[in-house]
């Protein structure tokens, strides 16, 4: 079996969270998604769950943060060329979400932008050359 991962994030709008994770290329899985819950897949082991804040309250006992105000976690996609993390955060931006909240960063062998979503969730684009990484070392 394929290790997976089901991020699950809190969404105070669920229609425009999924709205926005379609639009950066996810997929909703309609069995899995509801009024208070969205299942969007990004690849075959990575799965966003939106969770409408109610519901993702069920889950923990703990307060549930305000991902613009704080940050709760950063999750880093890889891409396969510097054009499609320019292309995401790009795509980020027309969605609804934040384009660039940091510098980029560039270190030839090593490429990264991040992007927020339309709650404040950070993502980090990274491209990154290994054959070249292994070579200056």
């Amino acid at each position: 079996m394929t290790k997976t991962i089901f991020v699950n994030l809190p969404v105070k709008d669920i229609v425009a969270a999924t709205g926005f994770y379609e639009a950066i290329g996810c997929q909703k899985n309609e069995q899995f998604s509801d009024h208070q819950a969205s299942s969007m897949v990004w690849s075959d082991a990575i799965t966003f769950q939106l969770l409408a804040h109610d519901y993702f309250a069920t889950f923990t006992p703990k307060p549930i943060s305000d991902a613009h105000a704080t940050t709760e976690v950063l999750l880093a996609l890889t891409f396969d060329s510097r054009a499609e993390v320019d292309a995401i955060v790009e795509t980020a931006a027309v969605a609804g979400g934040k384009a660039d909240p940091r510098a980029p960063n560039d270190m030839g062998w090593l490429y990264t932008r991040a992007f927020e979503d339309t709650e404040g969730h950070m993502f980090e684009a990274v491209w990154a050359d290994m054959a070249a990484a292994s070579a200056a070392e």
